[in-house]
């Protein structure tokens, strides 16, 4: 009589590297990625907090007069700054099943664009004004910013976009066409005489004066014109609404959905998943527990 045969433990997939996501890899891909737990929390706060005072010393070292007076005090910053952005960035690669997914993705190439511009400078100087490049620091803001209040509005946000993404377009459709006729009209009621030179020219007034900013560039000059710019003006009031009134609906739709957490892919890093969630929405793949915070 045979044995029964040992179960099959399941093995933890394995990365780019060959080596499976777990022990210290895990715990850090944790604190870096997922803001709801409480050192995810700290992490994104200081890290936010880094970011802002870099971006105030990009700011003042644009200044001439603080650029001649600290200028040891702005180098030694900088340098400061980009340490820690390059130890973040290695850290962000190390913990991720795929680091060349995730360097060749939008906020990927960000993080290299942050700390980039500074080595660049370093190894030819005549590059050294790449280094108003490190604004795009910036961006990051909307990545580490992942607290659960403030990404459920940003979520929500970009999820009423795209689901009236077709209503938007139809609304835009309609305001080129509006412009696109009263600019002609335009060109046929004042003419070159009174700045009118040329349809485009025309359409352009017609999107200034429709979105009320009124450069006053070109203005019309019979009564006819001015009549047919304080149309323009009322119904530019009314046009301006009408996208908002899309987007507001589709934010209430999306608050009657069920809650989203800062929880990642390991495969293909997209984050908003249900806390109950088990597989990603997105590639299929396994998700790991959820860690409330």
């Amino acid at each position: 009589m045979t044995e029964p045969a040992a179960p099959i433990r399941p093995q933890a997939p394995a990365d780019g590297f060959g080596k499976p996501l777990q022990g210290w890899r895990l715990k850090l891909y944790t604190i870096i990625f997922e803001a709801d737990t409480r050192a995810g929390q700290l992490f994104d706060r200081w890290l936010i907090v880094v970011i802002l005072l870099s971006l105030a010393v990009v700011v003042a070292g644009s200044v001439s007069a603080l650029q001649e007076r600290f200028d040891l005090a702005f180098t030694v910053l900088e340098w400061l700054f980009t340490i820690i952005f390059t130890l973040e960035y290695a850290a962000r690669l190390a913990c991720v099943r795929n680091p060349l997914r995730y360097a060749t993705s939008f906020f990927g190439i960000v993080d290299l664009l942050a700390i980039l511009p500074t080595y660049l400078a370093l190894l030819v100087p005549e590059m050294h004004a790449l280094i108003d490049v490190r604004v795009l620091r910036l961006l990051r803001v909307f990545r580490v910013f992942k607290l659960t209040a403030y990404v459920a509005e940003y979520q929500t946000l970009g999820a009423a976009l795209v689901a009236s993404r077709r209503k938007i377009l139809v609304f835009l459709s309609a305001v080129l066409m509006i412009v696109v006729v009263m600019g002609t009209l335009m060109y046929v009621v004042e003419g070159p005489a009174n700045g009118f030179t040329s349809i485009p020219i025309s359409v352009y007034w017609a999107i200034t004066t429709l979105t009320t900013v009124g450069f006053g560039d070109i203005t019309p000059k019979t009564d006819l014109g001015r009549l047919i710019a304080s149309l323009m003006m009322l119904l530019g009031w009314g046009t301006l609404a009408v996208p908002t009134g899309i987007v507001t609906s589709e934010m209430a739709a999306q608050r009657q959905r069920r809650p989203t957490t800062t929880r990642t892919c390991h495969e293909c890093l997209t984050e908003g998943h249900a806390p109950d969630a088990r597989y990603c929405m997105h590639c299929a793949a396994p998700l790991p527990p959820y860690q409330d915070r």
